[in-house]
């Protein structure tokens, strides 16, 4: 095998944008391994972390191609991803009108005063600091950036609050604003449905979910991972409730989040109940009654909180929860159980969106199967080797330990198909759990490659496959051409996460139930 790479001096390009270079040279026959990157100190040690480093030297400006596999094809490889680097955009969009080419945020605002908003993604070394710029510079900031401190982050959001301005983020990879999807979002109808979340997957499934229910959103804003850390109390996710509250084309407010700080949670709760508004939230794993209050309903999952939303906007009733198992899906899968041998027992969860693992995880141990898991909720246990599961496991392929190096699943999900693959093949699984996420940045088929493999291990008596599409019928990808495809390979697609993650506890119930357990 070999290593080679190349450097670009002085070049830079998005971080989603370089990933999807990675994503077409990782599939090129006879390439194992190939990382493009910006040189920041962070990035170069982590090539190093992953055998991609012969000797490389570029400075936090340069470009830097990495590849690893047989000599011809790294040649190949590194050519490639040359001509991508190289190829020019398309100068016009479908009006005719001629983008502008901007070298700073200072010549943007000089050349076009009317921009207000910033969407930052650069290294997270430098990120803080250009989010800074554009805060002084009046706009409100989209940061998709990650490995910014939660000392910057703070830096940047108090900043932020004294300007009565909006900043999304740090690792914001998702918002839809005045009907634009930025990063990984998906197209949706416009309507009166606000959201402000602090999970991308988890924005994304409830904004799917709306226009699924015909419905449509008016915004959808991202906080950010941390921002309701105590630390940084809730900054973004409080500045977007209020701008919900006060727009007119706002008629409900969705808040989405996994657990906050309970300070954080009861100053959010008193101002979404202040807000004038119906307000659903969704904090995952919160019980009801500690979210309930006049004006506030509180959702056990994702979908719920899209169907409540649709309910309250719409003037119906408020639609049952999606975690009761309608007797006619337990019948569906009983049948389809058929001769799974008794010694499949285990739940095995493969997720490219982290919020759909840790719903997974919550909604699989509230039916009793504690899992392991390389991003554990409260109650599971932490997996010793992230490369192997141990009985019922769920595992966020989209976490940091995966992605080093690599482009995340939903870009190219190589990595989540050959894990997916690994869990077929061990003889104690009895049903392999996994999401498909569409739209814009997204895989362009994601179900390709995964259905060539599925042909290679259909099986009457081998694990089920029960899946769940995050995504609509205006996408690139087109929803119901992925669930169709699914179906056809003998996949249970589910119509939502929760939901998927209910049948299949449902299968290890039943497994358990042959050996005469309980769960």
């Amino acid at each position: 095998m070999s290593v080679m790479h190349k450097v670009f001096a002085n070049l830079y390009q998005d971080s989603v944008s370089l990933m999807q270079i990675s994503a077409q040279i990782s599939k090129l026959p006879g390439i194992e391994q190939a990382s493009v990157v910006m040189g920041t100190e962070t990035n170069l040690s982590q090539l190093r972390d992953a055998g991609l480093d012969d000797g490389c030297k570029a400075g936090p400006n340069d470009l830097i191609i990495a590849v690893r596999g047989e000599e011809d094809a790294c040649r190949e490889a590194l050519e490639i991803a040359h001509q991508r680097l190289n190829s020019k955009p398309k100068e016009s969009n479908s009006d005719g009108l001629r983008a502008p080419t901007l070298v700073s945020l200072e010549m943007a605002a000089e050349q076009q005063p009317d921009i207000n908003l910033a969407l930052i993604s650069v290294p997270g070394d430098y990120a803080a600091a250009e989010a800074i710029k554009a805060l002084h510079l009046d706009m409100n900031v989209m940061l998709f950036s990650d490995n910014v401190s939660l000392e910057q982050e703070k830096q940047i959001k108090l900043l932020a609050q004294r300007k009565n301005r909006l900043v999304m983020g740090p690792d914001c990879g998702t918002a839809i604003i005045n009907g634009l999807p930025l990063g990984f979002a998906n197209v949706v109808k416009g309507g009166s449905i606000g959201i402000v979340g602090a999970s991308g997957t988890g924005l994304q499934e409830v904004s799917c979910r709306i226009d699924q229910l015909g419905a449509g959103i008016s915004q959808a804003l991202g906080t950010g991972g941390h921002d309701l850390h105590e630390e940084i109390g809730g900054i973004s996710m409080l500045h977007g409730l209020q701008a919900l509250a006060a727009d007119p084309a706002t008629q409900v407010i969705v808040l989405i989040s996994k657990p906050p700080a309970r300070p954080v949670a009861e100053r959010i709760l008193e101002r979404a109940q202040a807000c004038g508004k119906p307000v659903v939230v969704n904090f995952l794993g919160a019980a009801a009654e500690d979210i309930t209050r006049p004006g506030v309903t509180a959702a056990a999952t994702l979908a719920d909180a899209a169907g409540i939303a649709v309910a309250l906007a719409n003037g119906t009733v408020v639609p049952d929860s999606v975690t009761r198992i309608p007797q006619q899906d337990i019948e569906i899968l009983e049948s389809v159980i058929g001769d799974l041998a008794a010694s499949r027992w285990a739940i095995r969860g493969v997720f490219a969106g982290g919020t759909f693992c840790y719903e997974g995880q919550l909604l699989c141990q509230q039916q009793g199967f504690i899992a392991a898991s390389n991003t554990p909720v409260k109650g599971n246990t932490r997996l010793a080797d992230i490369w192997r599961s141990e009985g019922h496991t769920l595992i966020d392929m989209g976490d940091d330990d995966f992605t080093r190096g690599r482009p995340h699943p939903m870009i190219d999900p190589t990595l989540r198909n050959q894990r997916i693959e690994q869990e077929l093949n061990d003889p104690e699984t009895a049903v392999v759990l996994f999401d498909l996420v569409l739209g814009y940045g997204a895989s362009a088929e994601p179900a390709t490659e995964l259905l060539a493999l599925l042909a290679k291990h259909h099986s009457s008596n081998g694990p089920l496959l029960i899946a769940h599409v995050c995504g609509t019928e205006a996408d690139p990808q087109q929803r119901s051409r992925q669930v169709a495809a699914l179906r056809e390979a003998g996949v249970l697609v589910a119509g939502c996460n929760a939901q998927a993650a209910l049948w299949a506890s449902l299968v290890a119930r039943i497994q358990a139930e042959k050996n005469g357990e309980t769960a």
